[in-house]
């Protein structure tokens, strides 16, 4: 890998690096006072009462979805442009996953299309801010009012992102987010669940540790040893304090992040206006973005190369790139099981077909960004 420009390659410091020691050296590696400091460090960040911190995204997702407690045939409604997790954990939950096609500006769910959607069968929304965009949250809190629909969040590259003075993940009825190893607050693999219904992150809390009462923590400090009771069939979701003690201090550098993310941004966006591609969407008005990806598209009746052809080489150059992401209806399991035609979604299909997320990461160098700005170029015109 020496010399290769990985994509989404996180910055770790010597604080992340003394907190991870300090927990081994004290011996405590599983849930404890670390991840407690977490949750309560992130809660204050976004301006909730409680956090729950976990393993995953995913598994925040998934618990979310629980709370719905849907029935065969109960259906959950969600983009066509998201990463499999969003819909999977509607699958798990034991929902129908029902998709909406994107806006091909802001490349998030269209609002536009939700109500011919809605059913009687609908229990809920699960917009997603799509590369740290916010989503048009007030159409999308109307129309679930209007039908009485939960609101689930997916914030898992929306971290900083904020909506008309609101932040992400504080809008709807809950909000998860992911900490995993190429997000803008990266601890290897973890997520939170954040809301200010404490009865709620009191019953996920138990569902998220094998449905007992409670932890490791509470069990075998020094306050003395204390019985548990199982008082459901839970999961194996926690987030242990060795996550916890990265999360802690790259929380602390997330807007030192965010800066140099946007920086990026707008240089990318002035490097490459001239080039024949699409670029990402201005950022609306009382709006923050993220800066989680910044995608291009490679129209191939623009472009004279295939969006693969790109990525390959782009990789030849020792540059990292990503696909976020084909559209879901693009994998056979989804048109297998539900009969789902790319077609029927075809501003999902086109982003799907022709998007390339080059690298934004705050560890960036400035000689890797000039060698990433010129190599797009070459490859662009043909060099």
């Amino acid at each position: 890998m020496k010399d290769f420009i990985l994509f989404g390659q996180p910055k770790i410091g010597d604080d992340e690096i003394n907190e991870v020691v300090d927990s081994l050296k004290k011996g405590w590696l599983g849930t404890g006072p670390k991840t407690k400091r977490f949750e309560n460090d992130f809660a204050k960040y976004k301006s909730v009462n409680y956090s729950l911190a976990l393993n995953s995204c995913t598994a925040g997702l998934h618990l979310s979805c629980l709370t719905l407690d849907l029935k065969p045939g109960d259906e959950v409604i969600t983009t066509a442009m998201t990463f499999c997790a969003t819909v999977n954990t509607i699958i798990h939950a034991g929902g129908k996953p029902i998709l909406i096609d994107i806006d091909p500006n802001t490349w998030n769910i269209d609002p536009s299309k939700l109500e011919e959607k809605i059913t009687s069968r609908t229990k809920a929304i699960i917009p997603v801010h799509f590369a740290g965009r916010p989503c048009d949250m007030d159409r999308i809190i109307r129309i679930a009012n209007q039908y009485n629909l939960k609101v689930i969040e997916d914030c898992a590259h929306a971290i900083e992102s904020v909506y008309k003075g609101k932040k992400a993940g504080t809008i709807g009825d809950m909000g998860v987010f992911s900490f995993y190893a190429t997000k803008n607050l990266a601890v290897g693999e973890g997520g939170m669940i954040i809301s200010d219904n404490e009865s709620l992150i009191s019953k996920l809390k138990i569902s998220a540790l094998h449905g007992m009462s409670k932890d490791a923590w509470s069990r075998f400090s020094d306050d003395g040893y204390k019985h548990y009771k199982v008082e459901m069939a839970g999961f194996k979701y926690n987030m242990p304090d060795i996550q916890a003690a990265i999360g802690i201090h790259q929380l602390k550098k997330i807007k030192e992040f965010s800066v140099k993310r946007e920086r990026i941004w707008n240089l990318y966006q002035q490097e490459f206006k001239n080039l024949p591609i699409n670029l990402p969407f201005e950022i609306e008005k009382n709006t923050k973005h993220a800066y989680h990806l910044f995608n291009i598209c490679l129209d191939e009746s623009k472009t004279s190369i295939k969006r693969d052809d790109f990525l390959n080489k782009m990789n030849d150059n020792r540059i990292g790139v990503g696909v976020h992401y084909e559209s879901i209806p693009m994998h056979p399991y989804y048109q297998k099981t539900f009969n789902w035609k790319p077609s029927d979604y075809p501003n999902a299909l086109k982003f799907g077909n022709e998007t390339v997320s080059i690298p934004i990461s705050p560890k960036l160098t400035d000689n890797e960004l000039d060698k990433i700005i010129s190599v797009t170029k070459n490859i662009l015109s043909g060099k």
